[in-house]
């Protein structure tokens, strides 16, 4: 049983990676669609281009990750899903296209083009968290029956909770992007950005939150089961978390704690997506099909978990690098880069020895997993795959390459490479 839920456990963490980073990424979309005219209008859709730059692409990863993972793990869930709730999909991922087509032009185009840039960035970025809203709302309300294209073609993600979670989806995008950027521009010490999105924040906040206590009354009707799970036992508790959270990030928000904000509003909408997880257990398809009935062989299960593993190693430092470097304000186009760090390193030697212990345990991890047949030898072996990859990052991390001062360019001429035509 513990290998057909470990990928139904990374899809959920796929999910929740996506949803508050490209979540977050969407969100600046619609704040650039509501900045309005005038200069400072374009100073915020600058300042949330330019704070996107560096990761805006890096956060599609886990999308591909949910996607691969439940495509080999679940193939039944993923067929039903693909073919039932072909047109939202479709349309979202021709949202993400025109959306990063949209946002690569921007730093060739002159105003006047630029105008019209903007509007099809902003659009996409509406329509995508949207439509793929209203696929988690049709699989949790039970429209997304097994089997190829069984599901009504428009139906399923047109009911109550589709629509509800597609607006939910907006709207925490929003929230979540007018938090981070407001911590940007207090960095960059821009006050009138900083007053900008704090206010966006605050009215983002109380919407979204007003859509998350409506939906439960939504759910109430249009999908009982899902209400239940998520208003009794262990559903309940994600629930009370997102809510606590919620309300603790807009205290921070009206105290211009931006930083701690980020936290505090990450945890209330990662909390949602665990609740609607554990409200849906034991189920991937409500009432139709559980993990274990969907799930793949368990060679198949163990060849995903060991290529998880291995990726991981490679993935995790990389992405950690990027977001040290982004949230430092290494990329910031004002960034002289901080002082050079003299303490910290890891040494060679220490490398040197977390590479050979991580070797170690991902060949017994991998021995236990795939040669020993009892179920307590997999349970190992999965904990010693867990601990190479933990051992492994030690060995790989980006920590000396994070510390190394960034080369001394000036506020004024990066912004022109920036906007140089090509």
């Amino acid at each position: 049983m513990a290998l057909q839920i470990i990928p139904a456990a990374v899809v959920v963490i796929g999910l929740i990676l996506y949803t508050l980073l490209a979540g977050a990424d969407f969100g600046a979309g619609v704040w650039q669609l509501s900045a309005g005219g005038g200069a400072h209008a374009r100073a915020i859709r600058d300042h949330a281009h330019h704070a996107n730059a560096p990761v805006w692409e890096a956060n599609h990863v886990w999308l591909i990750l949910v996607i691969t993972v439940l495509w080999t793990a679940y193939p039944q869930v993923f067929g039903a899903i693909f073919s039932t709730l072909a047109i939202p999909i479709f349309l979202a991922a021709l949202g993400i296209i025109l959306r990063g087509m949209s946002y690569a032009l921007q730093n060739a185009a002159n105003e006047r083009q630029r105008r019209y840039i903007d509007l099809s960035f902003a659009a996409a970025s509406i329509m995508t968290p949207y439509m793929l809203g209203t696929v988690i709302g049709a699989i949790a309300s039970g429209r997304v029956p097994p089997g190829n294209a069984l599901g009504a073609e428009v139906g399923s993600w047109t009911g109550p909770t589709s629509i509800i979670a597609g607006f939910l989806a907006v709207a925490t995008g929003a929230f979540l992007a007018a938090v981070f950027l407001a911590a940007d521009a207090e960095r960059l010490r821009e006050p009138l950005l900083v007053e900008s999105f704090h206010g966006r924040a605050l009215i983002s906040g109380v919407v979204a939150g007003g859509l998350a206590l409506g939906g439960l009354f939504v759910v109430r009707s249009d999908a009982p089961r899902l209400y239940d799970g998520l208003t009794s036992g262990w559903g309940l508790v994600p629930v009370v978390v997102s809510g606590v959270a919620g309300l603790v990030a807009m205290g921070l928000v009206v105290l211009r704690r931006f930083t701690a904000a980020r936290v505090s509003a990450a945890l209330a909408v990662a909390a949602v997506i665990i609740g609607w997880a554990v409200a849906q257990r034991p189920y991937l398809l409500p009432t139709t099909l559980t993990v274990e009935a969907a799930a793949a062989s368990d060679t198949t299960l163990i060849a995903l978990i060991v290529s998880l593993a291995v990726g991981a190693v490679v993935l995790f430092p990389s992405l950690v690098l990027l977001f040290r470097l982004t949230l430092a304000g290494r990329f910031d186009p004002t960034s002289q880069g901080p002082p050079s760090a003299t303490a910290g390193a890891v040494s060679r030697e220490r490398r040197k020895h977390a590479a050979q212990t991580g070797i170690g345990f991902f060949i017994a991890g991998f021995v236990l997993l795939t040669i020993a047949e009892p179920t307590v030898a997999h349970i190992f072996g999965l904990i010693f795959l867990g601990i190479a990859m933990l051992v492994g990052f030690r060995a790989v991390g980006p920590v000396e390459l994070a510390q190394r001062p960034a080369p001394e360019v000036s506020g004024r001429s990066l912004r022109e490479i920036l906007r140089r035509p090509r």
